[in-house]
């Protein structure tokens, strides 16, 4: 009798559990997915806990302990996989230009989620950029449901009440730099060939082609040439009075009171009191079902039954009503019945209407042209000119809901900056290096103006908070260029706006200044590793324009940066930072309403942030002789 061979897909099934773990680190999910599909031995890799451990531990979003946390709230660690790879680019440092002072919003994990937070504008005390609590407020969620599949919640304040207002995730582009706010269009009717977002067996155009070309041979010529005719309107197209109003209407339609519990942290504090984290860890668990359960079903949701279910998703709202809302308000009455209001004031223009129009728009062609980095040339194009008719978007579905989108853009940016354009709800990623061989002070770092660091005086108890990211870029040789962006400053005022270069140093070329000062804090002795020369921001020819001025970066030894002015002796010194671990000892304030704590797109010198009751501290104005 012959032996028995087994199959070498029967040996791998058969390696110890930590081998095949070990194994699974090499593929990707995809991989993995295809590997379950070959036979049926295989078949069980493919809900292989381990396996998929090790993946979620690859995408390196959370420790190897909070992944264990994590797991608790959902089906399996397949399921947790599809989530983080779906959420993984919308972590990092995204950015708006508006108000000046920063508009910076952390992407950070949560718990089974991703949190947006909100850095105020703010000053700080006695403690330092280290131990004193950083304010910041919600801005969105995405939070991981039983499968994995996201769901988006967004975070805002209704009549002094702390709201939620949910929708979905459009999609989360890999390379995405650009975080959009936005309503969609939606057919409830005779869906067919959709792909779960979530699924991570991939499917090739070839494959999702031939679906499609089967389904279209399935339905009458009448039917395809009704759809052909049918264009679907990009919510961008809409000229920005109508995104703005569809979103305040949708808003306020998908609104819910959150119970007092939803208002506490959205993340476990730091590891280390074990029993504080445990019992952060329970209570995020229990309001995170609450939420996915309120996303899924509702305000006030008591188990119904089959013949109870709502009509549509509590996040989608009847378009029939939307209309309706719509045609009642007189600026809209035209838009969406097909006949824009603009084509009927254009023909009641007058001669010197049309005088007074050109020269208008001859001004805004030459303000956008000088207006610099901060707004976006090609943000006054033809393509963005040409807008759609409302009444076209609207009719592309039968309900309407609030969608977050991650794309990927072709932006242009000046000094690391992106240009951006000022009438989207948009967020932008900005690029936060890691610091490696060469590119040493690469990456995030916070301070404040004075020496020592951060030390108040009797007359400034508090100093103004600033965070700068650092990147190297190479202009020419001989010249290695490393340049500190502004993106938040903790004044009442702004001085510089956002994207402001605050010092441009040329680490290729060693400075023969000397540091000023033999102590810091504590009289502890002060060693300067090395120094670099380069320019700092100062007053130059208006707002816009700030001139410059020479000086040195020094590198102390303790690896605090500090900037000196040459001829006033103003001395900004800077510490790396590590948001998350601050946001976990901060403390937050309340949201602003939600289309603006999305993307607070009105332009403001001012902290408009200033007039929150949670704010401990006092935002002066002060004028510093640096600048």
């Amino acid at each position: 009798m012959e032996p028995h061979i087994a199959c070498g897909s029967s040996w791998l099934v058969d390696l110890p559990d930590d081998i095949l773990a070990i194994i699974g680190r090499s593929l990707s999910p995809r991989d993995i997915c295809n590997l379950s599909l070959c036979c049926r031995s295989l078949s069980v890799l493919g809900a292989f806990d381990k396996i998929w451990l090790t993946q979620c531990e690859a995408l390196g979003i959370v420790s190897s302990r909070d992944l264990v946390e994590w797991r608790k709230a959902v089906l399996s660690y397949k399921a947790l996989c599809r989530f983080l790879t779906s959420v993984k680019p919308l972590v990092g440092i995204w950015v708006h230009q508006n108000p000046e002072l920063g508009n910076v919003v952390y992407v950070m994990p949560g718990f089974a989620s991703v949190v947006g937070c909100r850095i105020i504008p703010q000053e700080l005390g006695p403690l330092g950029v280290e131990d004193g609590p950083i304010l910041w407020a919600p801005v969105f969620e995405v939070l991981s449901d039983d499968n994995g599949s996201p769901a988006f919640v967004l975070h805002g304040r209704d009549k002094d009440q702390d709201c939620i207002y949910t929708g979905s995730v459009k999609s989360v582009e890999k390379t995405c730099n650009v975080l959009l706010l936005e309503v969609e269009p939606k057919k409830e009717k005779n869906r067919n060939h959709f792909v779960h977002e979530g699924n991570l067996e991939c499917h090739s155009d070839e494959e999702m082609g031939r679906k499609v070309l089967k389904s279209d041979n399935q339905r009458s010529k009448s039917q395809r040439a009704v759809d052909r005719s049918s264009v679907i309107v990009p919510f961008s197209k809409l000229s920005f009075g109508d995104r703005r109003k569809l979103l305040e209407i949708v808003t306020s339609r998908v609104r819910m009171q959150v119970p007092d519990s939803t208002c506490s942290s959205l993340f476990p504090c730091l590891r280390g009191d074990e029993e504080k984290f445990r019992k952060d860890v329970a209570e995020l668990s229990e309001r995170r079902a609450m939420l996915i359960t309120m996303h899924k079903h509702g305000e006030g949701y008591i188990d119904r039954t089959a013949s109870h279910e709502l009509p549509f998703s509590p996040n989608q709202i009847d378009l029939s009503e939307i209309k309706k809302i719509l045609d009642r308000s007189s600026g809209f009455r035209h838009s969406i019945s097909g006949d824009d209001t603009r084509t009927h004031c254009a023909r009641r223009k007058r001669l010197g209407d049309y005088v007074k129009d050109s020269i208008k728009q001859m001004l805004r062609k030459s303000s956008s042209m000088n207006g610099g980095r901060g707004t976006m040339k090609n943000s006054s194009s033809s393509g963005e000119n040409k807008q759609a008719q409302l009444h076209d978007f609207l009719s592309s579905g039968d309900t309407i809901g609030l969608t977050l989108q991650a794309s990927t853009m072709k932006l242009s940016s000046y000094r690391a900056w992106p240009n951006m354009h000022d009438s989207r709800f948009a967020l932008y990623k900005l690029p936060v290096r890691t610091p490696t061989v060469g590119q040493e002070y690469a990456g995030l770092w916070g301070g404040t103006f004075g020496w020592p660091p951060g030390k108040p005086t009797e007359d400034k108890p508090g100093k103004a908070l600033f965070f700068l990211v650092l990147s190297y870029y190479e202009e020419s040789p001989g010249q290695r260029l490393l340049i500190a962006t502004k993106i938040l400053e903790g004044t009442h005022y702004v001085l510089h706006p956002n994207g402001s270069a605050m010092f441009i140093v040329n680490v290729a070329e060693p400075s023969t200044e000397s540091f000023p000062w033999n102590s810091g804090e504590d009289s502890t002795a002060v060693g300067v590793k090395e120094a670099f020369s380069g320019e700092g921001i100062a007053h130059g020819y208006g707002f816009r324009y700030p001139g410059s001025k020479p000086g040195s970066l020094f590198v102390l030894e303790d690896g605090v940066l500090a900037f000196l002015w040459k001829e006033t002796r103003s001395v900004l010194t800077l510490k790396r930072l590590h948001l998350e671990e601050l946001l976990k000892k901060g403390e937050r304030v309340p949201a602003l309403p939600p289309i603006a704590n999305f993307s607070y797109l009105t332009k403001s010198c001012s902290n408009v942030f200033v007039g929150f009751a949670n704010m401990t501290t006092s935002l002066s104005s002060p004028r510093r002789n640096h600048s």
